[in-house]
């Protein structure tokens, strides 16, 4: 049996970081047994930082404004998950944009809020519930250095019904990231060579 390690970024309420400790945190699939060893938040205040807690887990704050610039940011956060020998880093509300210092030496995957290639950026859910699409979704891509750009992991999508509101649009979103994030993280540790 092998241990894979997991960093798992993120800046606000942690609803997604919640959910994949609960879903994959010290659990064993196809002989993998998935640890998240590394939490890193950018926000002092982020609610998720609680919610680590009932897991016994402790967040490292690095807070961006702290820093001269992006890069040095980024330097900071690869140093940190290197430092672990993370196997994988996952993006769960990040709300930082990453320069190629981060890009080029860590091997990451983020959760966006819409089918991409459209709807990339931090409005995803607005701008695919204002537009004349017939189904709405979630994408996991690997992080590269251009946003919400790097290649497709995986996407699951539903379709919209007559006179849904944005408040059901966005739930119908959270549903399938709390759906598609922990099998993803599952599928690249435990099942892909």
């Amino acid at each position: 049996m092998s241990v894979k390690k997991i960093a798992i970024l993120f800046s606000g309420n942690g609803s997604n970081l919640e959910n994949i400790l609960e879903k994959v945190h010290n659990k064993t699939f196809n002989g993998v047994t998935i640890k998240c060893d590394l939490l890193i938040c950018n926000n002092p205040d982020a609610f998720g930082i609680q919610r680590a807690k009932k897991f016994g887990l402790k967040t490292v704050i690095i807070n961006h404004k702290e820093f001269k610039t992006r890069e040095d940011f980024d330097a900071k956060l690869v140093s940190l998950i290197q430092e672990k020998k993370i196997d994988l880093t996952i993006l769960a509300g990040f709300m930082r944009i990453l320069t190629p210092v981060f890009t080029k030496n860590i091997k990451a995957i983020n959760l966006h809020p819409s089918i991409l290639p459209i709807f990339k950026g931090g409005n995803a859910i607005k701008e695919s519930f204002n537009s004349d699409m017939l189904v709405g979704g979630v994408s996991v891509h690997f992080v590269s250095e251009e946003l919400d750009g790097g290649k497709l992991i995986n996407q699951l999508v539903f379709y919209r019904k007559k006179g849904m509101s944005l408040e059901e649009w966005e739930e119908n979103i959270h549903k399938l990231e709390y759906e598609i994030l922990p099998k993803t993280i599952i599928e690249l540790l435990a099942f892909s060579n």
